[in-house]
């Protein structure tokens, strides 16, 4: 399913079952005013840290007395997701109901305002970092402070609490060197004759979060900024003209046949392809280009009219928890805690190793950035790129 939102997740998914129960969207809900469930109401909805209900065994005590977590736009195959509410659930024996796991960032804070007061109203949200200050300016988010607080880098969460980022990665170029002779490693080799017709993005960069930032990427790679995303579409322009930009969205199947062979992705989605593709006997190299490195988190948040806020605060301290961390980790994203967890030894040695290798230090764009950025790409990118 196409995520039509800017900041949405990228759409390279396959079919999954969901290992809870999924609860359908409502068209419209109920807007009464009210709190949301009888959890809502609880001391839970207004703790700011699991020290405000008595630390986290009485935190725990709590959420299994409510005995649900409702979870919204989580596919089960994204990031390790699918593990992420399994070891949770069976952890804690609480219930997850996880409604339209292919939805988008917009999708779930609409599904706040239409079904707030509901006992299946969202409790947590998984959002692009711009939808949570949206939706943080919207008064929908509760701040609360998880125990592991002080190791998430400055930058990377709200002050407040209202919101914070928890895994990511960077934009990388993932080849099927089944097919290609020699795989580009950077984007000046993409300009290589060698790549006729063999380039593609994860969507388009006006709509999806991926192809956004492949831009923003490029646009470092060629004397552009965070500031300046221009070069990054004259980039793809001349990568056009030469004959190797490929308009076809980038999906498993398109790289296993060899129609799009090299995908500008995030790294933790192209190497998420590699056990796969080599059971089926297809090559696949992950390279984080040098001359380009950007990267990206999405954000976790506790909404303000959770029907289960003891859960929802506690869902938030098991994914910033080392064992929660390291479910991501094992996923091929880089939880947000990473350094700390290196310094202290507690990340999983196997799953480090196998992170495609990085050379220096990403910067990460302000919302001023980013609002600057989009509207750069709205004006330019379909006009230049995609007509």
């Amino acid at each position: 399913m196409q995520r039509s939102t800017l900041w949405n997740r990228p759409t390279v998914r396959t079919a999954a079952a969901l290992v809870t129960a999924t609860l359908a969207l409502a068209a419209c809900g109920s807007d009464d005013g009210g709190s949301g469930g009888g959890g809502a109401g609880s001391e839970a909805a207004t703790a700011t840290s699991a020290e405000d209900l008595g630390g986290m065994e009485a935190l725990i005590e709590a959420a299994q007395a409510e005995g649900v977590l409702n979870v919204i736009a989580l596919p089960p195959d994204w990031a390790n997701y699918g593990e992420m509410l399994k070891t949770f659930s069976e952890k804690y024996g609480i219930e997850i109901n996880s409604a339209s796991p292919d939805g988008s960032s917009q999708d779930e804070l609409n599904a706040v305002t239409s079904q707030r007061g509901q006992d299946r109203a969202p409790d947590v949200l998984d959002l692009g970092t711009a939808f949570a200050r949206q939706a943080q300016a919207q008064d929908l988010l509760a701040p609360y402070r998880v125990q592991t607080w002080d190791e998430i880098p400055e930058g990377q969460k709200d002050a407040d609490g209202h919101w914070y980022n928890d895994y990511g990665g960077y934009i990388s170029i993932g080849c099927n060197a089944t097919v290609v002779a020699e795989c580009p490693t950077t984007f000046a080799d993409l300009l290589e004759p060698q790549y006729a017709g063999q380039v593609a993005l994860n969507g388009n960069p006006t709509q999806a979060a991926a192809a956004f930032a492949g831009v923003w990427a490029a646009s470092l790679a060629s004397g552009g900024s965070l500031d300046d995303i221009g070069p990054g579409i004259d980039f793809f322009a001349q990568v056009k003209a030469a004959g190797n930009f490929n308009p076809v969205e980038i999906t498993p199947a398109t790289i296993q046949s060899g129609e799009t062979p090299i995908s500008i992705d995030w790294d933790y989605l192209n190497a998420s392809f590699t056990d796969t593709f080599a059971e089926q006997g297809v090559e696949w190299e992950v390279h984080v280009p040098a001359d380009g490195l950007f990267g990206g988190y999405y954000s976790q948040a506790i909404s303000t009219f959770a029907p289960h806020p003891a859960a929802a605060r506690l869902w938030q301290e098991f994914l910033y928890s080392d064992e929660g961390q390291n479910i991501w980790l094992n996923g091929g994203a880089r939880p947000v805690r990473l350094p700390s967890m290196q310094e202290a030894g507690t990340a999983d040695a196997d799953a480090l190793s196998a992170l495609p290798p990085v050379e220096g230090t990403a910067e990460f764009p302000t919302q001023e950035q980013e609002t600057a950025a989009q509207q750069v790409v709205a004006e330019r990118w379909n006009a230049e790129i995609s007509g």
